[in-house]
């Protein structure tokens, strides 16, 4: 907290700070004579040490300091015991940081005891001979976590003295024996008050200072020269710094307070932001404690109850963590909720398990922090303005009603260029509104005064079956959702307030809920309103470099409303036992009336809930080369319309998934599917037209290679089957082709090529070898072993023998020269391993680590075998616990299976993973018959089961050896 270290104020050998750590001068009391309990520290610290010191001869410095220390380590872990105790019991996350607090004061006290009056005494101090100790930062609030650093300020009135740095010597070292995190500093009332202009992190902490012990009258000249040369006429300055403050640290923990691994201390509606609240309302204000901010006006008794609760609850999760952990842990991650959820008593209800709850209650309480902020932030805002003299100001009603008449609405005016209301009865009037307020900020792109939104919040109880009924409050709604200016700012002001869930009640029931798992990076109602966002932008040609197919076409949709909809209620049926695609659309049958859509629209919106996870998965883990998966997809959508606005929604709901979710690859993979699906729509699904789109392609082929003679060009064609012209583009083909050659004239019939694709965001790995089956164990191996990430394969076996599979890799590096010599690392594996220079196992063995969370995530391993979703292979679909070398695990039981791979699809999912392959049997025929199905389903379960058996096995022998 303070940057200058001791050992630049007194000149402390740090050599001897490291040796006291290594090995603490312990000498131990009389065991007839035992030392002092906690409480008798706690209560009477002069006593108590004077107690243990009366044990031992007068000057034995030495011995005392041992006892002394042995006696506080003890009462440190009977105090922190204690704090458990009343954490678990009571429930109260405060109470505990608070129990922590006093215990450390107790330690702190003693050592100041027994610094001044049996370590270094003054009979007759002088008047640099005094000296008051004071807690800061954190633990100047009188709160404590476990694992918290203890803030110390050593205060002296002038000049370091002799006798100074001995006192504060002679506690630090027993703080350091006792393995605290101590963060410290000596200085002088002048030095404070000349650093705390300087420095804002030292004036805040200085804001907080709270003395411990020492001399009162010091402590006190500082607090009051702090109020008279640094507060006064700097509240605005000291506002501004503190939030500008809470964007960097907000935006550098997460900017979102829905991050499913949140940071309770330092995120957005953590534990700092409770802290930076109180640090502008005390500066302000002029308080000590926060029930003073009823008094003063800033909060009323329900927002203060709200202050109170939120902190409390805070300080519990973090009280837990660190218990837990052992250590100062502030992100709480998905292995820790487990944990924490279980410690308060949380259980599953409604469909819910107890984590989600849990995680639920938690955003709530962020929710509410983020209320609190905003109505802080508008109390400050009304403080310091000063009204200026204006032509308004002398007009006056005039003005009002020109005001008026602009908004549109008599309820409705401007304060200082936000939107505000008449009166405290406008919603009372007319609760209507409540939804026209949002209305005219969207439409004339105004902010909402905080008194107005927080109005808003109060007046919820406005909110009946009746207004959701209204005519013209769902009319002002839709328009909300669907205006052209972008709808997600004011829906999130919307949600903030509480009125959107109040309005549409199954959002309500979303609000807050987590997902639990490593693929959705924010809570379900932080993820519709991004897509929602994201839809806007596309809407707006503002995404054209990054999704040109969904920008192109979004201007030929016809059901614009249709879609803006149903992405708004695609995910509102999380958290229920069904299906929610299913529930959800059940939800929309029943909304879309009521908000003014026809039925048309409501059965568009109905079908695009139903189907919304369909075009992602298709594509993802589907071969798009076989006619049948295009062809049953095809009658899934059914019209040309329905394809755009599934492809739409696809995208903006993938996108809002997270930060790193969407990449250029998906992209691909979607437009390949939009292209198949839209020639099959169009009624070009016959093979006449395959055969001529495989036509169109050669022929295109033949024109790049207008440099290899027409005999060259014709042997080439030669050597690939159908399947390779529809699925490969040209510009690949041609790559491909003179690849080929270059291996021919080279004399390799085993050789490789690497390429990175940036826009797709993966890097291309080409692999020409003799086609044996447990060829694509060997390449998955070999990418495994080099940290490869697999996100799909093509496989194609030419007419003369060879395999040519190109392996796409999700990039590491964001410059290309980085990402090429990584690539050429994993190729270079890759011959080495197909010419049988090193062995794949061995390697990816040695890569292995356990699965992403340990024990945090239960996926069930599911092995589905299908002979319906191609016409000329079996297909696998494999789904489980994602582990490094899983992909590699499958592929070598594929071969062992005696299988063929055709193609394979790798799809990721936080912690699933979802891995489809194509096969046929050594003939190249499907497998039909039930008792290979069943080997088969056994071997690919085996994979899953045997790791688990090996990671059980491996703990088995850790705790035997411990």
């Amino acid at each position: 907290m303070f940057p200058r270290p001791l050992s630049f104020v007194l000149g402390i050998d740090c050599r001897r700070v490291a040796e006291s750590l290594e090995e603490p001068r312990s000498v131990p009391p009389s065991p007839d004579k035992p030392a002092p309990r906690l409480a008798e520290f706690i209560d009477n610290p002069l006593a108590a040490v004077g107690k243990l010191a009366r044990q031992f001869n007068e000057g034995d410095r030495d011995s005392l300091r041992g006892a002394l220390v042995d006696a506080l380590r003890d009462n440190l872990e009977e105090g922190r015991q204690s704090a458990r105790e009343i954490l678990a019991k009571s429930r109260n996350g405060l109470s505990c940081a608070k129990r922590l607090s006093s215990v450390m004061d107790s330690i702190v006290a003693s050592l100041h005891v027994a610094a001044t009056r049996h370590f270094y005494p003054v009979e007759n101090p002088s008047a640099g001979e005094r000296i008051a100790v004071v807690a800061v930062g954190g633990y100047g609030r009188g709160t404590l976590a476990p694992g918290s650093d203890v803030d110390l300020l050593f205060l002296f009135p002038d000049k370091q003295t002799a006798w100074g740095e001995s006192v504060v010597e002679a506690m630090l070292y027993p703080l350091w024996d006792l393995k605290l995190k101590v963060g410290h500093s000596v200085r002088s009332v002048d030095d404070c008050i000349r650093e705390g202009r300087a420095d804002m992190t030292i004036r805040t902490a200085l804001l907080e200072a709270r003395l411990i012990c020492g001399d009162a009258a010091l402590f006190a000249d500082l607090q009051r020269r702090y109020g008279a040369e640094i507060a006064e006429g700097t509240a605005p300055a000291f506002t501004e710094a503190k939030l500008a403050e809470r964007e960097t640290r907000v935006a550098r923990a997460g900017s979102s307070r829905y991050l499913v691994e949140p940071n309770v201390k330092d995120g957005k509606g953590g534990l700092r932001d409770l802290n930076t609240l109180f640090w502008i309302a005390k500066y302000s204000y002029r308080v000590d404690d926060p029930a003073e901010l009823v008094e003063a006006g800033l909060f009323d008794a329900r927002e203060f109850a709200m202050f109170q609760r939120s902190e409390e609850f805070l300080w519990r999760v973090r009280c837990w963590m660190h218990f837990i952990t052992g250590r100062a842990e502030e992100r709480l991650s998905f292995d820790l909720q487990r944990q924490v959820a279980a410690a308060i008593g949380y259980a599953g209800r409604s469909g819910q398990a107890p984590v989600e709850r849990f995680m639920k209650a938690y955003f709530l309480v962020a929710k509410d922090v983020g209320d609190l902020t905003a109505i802080v932030c508008a109390a400050l805002e009304a403080r310091q303005q000063k009204p200026r003299a204006s032509l308004t100001s002398l007009i006056g009603s005039f003005t009002k009603r020109r005001r008026v008449r602009a908004l549109g609405h008599p309820d409705f005016t401007l304060r200082g260029q936000r939107l505000a209301v008449i009166d405290d009865d406008a919603f009372k009037r007319d609760p209507v509104n409540l939804l026209r307020l949002y209305e005219i900020a969207s439409r004339d792109d105004l902010a909402i005064h905080p008194d107005t939104s927080r109005l808003v919040t109060q007046s919820l109880r406005l909110v009946t079956p009746q207004l959701r009924q209204d005519r013209e409050a769902n009319r002002i709604f839709l328009e909300i959702l669907t205006a052209r200016r972008s709808p997600e700012p004011v829906l999130r002001r919307m949600n903030e307030s509480g009125l959107l869930g109040r309005f549409i009640p199954d959002f309500g029931r979303v609000v807050a809920m987590m997902q639990f798992n490593m693929y959705h990076h924010y809570t379900v109602d932080e993820h519709l309103l991004r897509s929602i966002g994201i839809l806007a932008e596309i809407d707006g040609g503002k995404l054209e470099a990054e999704h040109p197919l969904a920008n192109s076409i979004f201007a030929t949709i016809t059901n614009r409303r249709a879609l803006y909809v149903a992405l708004f209620l695609h995910d509102i049926a999380k958290g229920r036992p069904e299906d929610h695609s299913v529930a959800g659309a059940r939800i929309a049958r029943k909304l879309c009336p009521r908000l003014g859509l026809t039925d048309a629209q409501t059965e568009t919106v109905v079908w695009l809930i139903e189907n919304h996870l369909v075009m992602s998965t298709i594509a993802q883990s589907r071969d798009l080369g076989d006619p049948k998966t295009i062809e049953s997809f095809a009658g899934i959508v059914q019209t040309l319309e329905r394809l755009k606005l599934l492809l739409v929604l696809t995208v903006a709901d993938i996108k809002a998934v997270g930060p790193g979710v969407w990449n250029g690859w998906k992209g691909q993979l979607l437009r390949t599917l939009y292209y198949e699906t839209e020639v099959v729509l169009a009624g070009g699904h016959s093979g006449i037209e395959r055969k001529a789109r495989v036509e169109r392609k050669q022929q295109a082929l033949e024109a790049r290679l207008a440099d290899w003679t027409e005999e060259e060009r014709a042997a080439y064609l030669a050597r690939h089957y159908p399947a390779y012209w529809l699925k490969v583009e040209p510009e690949r083909q041609e790559q491909h082709a003179r690849f080929l050659r270059e291996a021919e004239v080279a004399g390799r019939t085993t050789a490789t090529r690497v390429e990175t694709d940036q826009f797709r965001g993966v890097t291309e790995l080409t692999v020409l070898a003799p086609d044996h089956p447990r060829l694509l164990a060997i390449v998955t191996g070999a990418c495994a072993a080099a940290g490869g990430n697999i996100v799909d394969a093509q496989i194609f076996t030419t007419t003369d023998g060879l395999v040519l599979d190109t392996i796409f890799v999700s990039r590491a590096f964001e410059r290309d020269d980085d990402e090429l010599r990584r690539a050429e690392r994993i190729a270079a594996a890759i011959e080495r391993a197909l010419k049988g220079e090193i062995k794949i196992a061995d390697l990816v063995a040695q890569r292995r680590a356990p699965p992403p969370r340990g024990g945090t995530f239960q996926v069930a391993p599911e092995v589905i075998i299908d002979n319906v979703l191609s016409s000329r292979h079996t297909v696998l679909e494999v789904s489980g616990l994602d582990r490094p070398g899983l992909l590699y695990d499958l592929t070598t039981a594929i071969g062992k299976l005696n299988l063929n791979i055709a193609s394979a699809h790798i799809a990721t999912f936080g912690e699933k993973a979802v891995d489809v392959f194509y096969v046929t049997d050594l003939t190249g025929a499907k497998i039909t018959s039930t008792g290979r199905q069943l080997v088969i389903r056994q071997a690919l379960l085996a994979v899953f089961t045997l790791e688990l058996d090996k990671q059980a096995s491996g703990k088995a022998k850790a705790m035997a050896r411990a």
